[in-house]
């Protein structure tokens, strides 16, 4: 049995009587992480800590796409503390739950929605998923993708992707382990692994596991994050350069660089 509800722009299925739940991106085409759907999905992960027989949430994107990434109009040099701030309380949200988040990608997955991807326990990946933190080729970098990519593919691959701003296949971003799985239909093998491996564990056990399994990782992550965050304010959007990509990025033109 299934019961689901909707918010403005999220779609939350509660499956196997609450053991497991699906949470759908629901802002096609782009399922872009703009204010409200951030807010919406902090909000999810926030009950989710309340809910004692929960053991995983699949994190899936409705359409073609999982996800485009956070909003680039609130990159804007006005908007951006508001909006740093609020996209890594989403992250230290999902941490603090302390249960385990599979993503089930199709289409895209860039920006804020690799970032989020990469902070889940697996990815299972459509064959024809593509992967890239494009940040750069607007002038700016990605603060939580800098603090956790190295963690999951390696220092030289989250190097290649951060600089970059390169888009990988779905066969690379597998060899690169930035995906764990590959399938036709990555949802249904979300949930399949999730019944599998996780639904027959201890709730409570599996929440405390789940803890201890990235406590230095995310104790770590959170202090880098919040440098990350100041040398954003401070020193990026100080340059020429990072708001001109913002606004190239938004009036659709070539950015022009002054390098400075």
């Amino acid at each position: 049995m299934s019961e689901t509800t909707a918010t403005k722009k999220l779609r939350i299925a509660h499956l196997n009587e609450g053991a497991l739940w699906r949470v759908s991106l629901s802002a096609p085409r782009g399922n872009v992480l703009d204010a409200e759907m951030t807010d919406e999905l902090t909000a999810v992960f926030r009950a989710a800590a309340g809910e004692p027989r929960l053991k995983a949430v699949v994190l899936t994107g409705e359409g073609d796409h999982f996800c485009f990434g956070a909003s680039v109009e609130e990159h804007r040099p006005e908007r951006v503390a508001e909006m740093l701030a609020r996209f890594h309380g989403l992250f230290r949200q999902m941490a603090q739950t302390s249960v385990p988040v599979l993503a089930a990608v199709r289409g895209n997955c860039l920006g804020g929605g690799l970032e989020l991807a990469a902070f889940c326990q697996r990815v299972f990946a459509h064959p024809e998923a593509r992967f890239g933190q494009p940040e750069i080729s607007l002038g700016v970098f990605a603060p939580l993708g800098s603090a956790i990519l190295a963690d999951r593919v390696g220092r030289g691959a989250a190097d290649d992707l951060l600089l970059s701003g390169r888009k990988v296949a779905c066969a690379e971003a597998l060899d690169m382990r930035l995906v764990d799985a590959v399938d036709e239909h990555p949802e249904a093998a979300a949930l399949a692994w999730a019944e599998r491996h996780l639904q027959p564990r201890s709730a409570s056990s599996l929440r405390l596991a789940t803890r201890a399994a990235r406590m230095e990782f995310l104790q770590r992550v959170d202090r880098c994050v919040a440098d990350l965050e100041r040398m954003y304010l401070d020193e990026l959007m100080a340059t020429s350069d990072a708001p001109e990509g913002i606004l190239a990025f938004l009036e659709k033109r070539a950015p022009r660089w002054s390098d400075e």
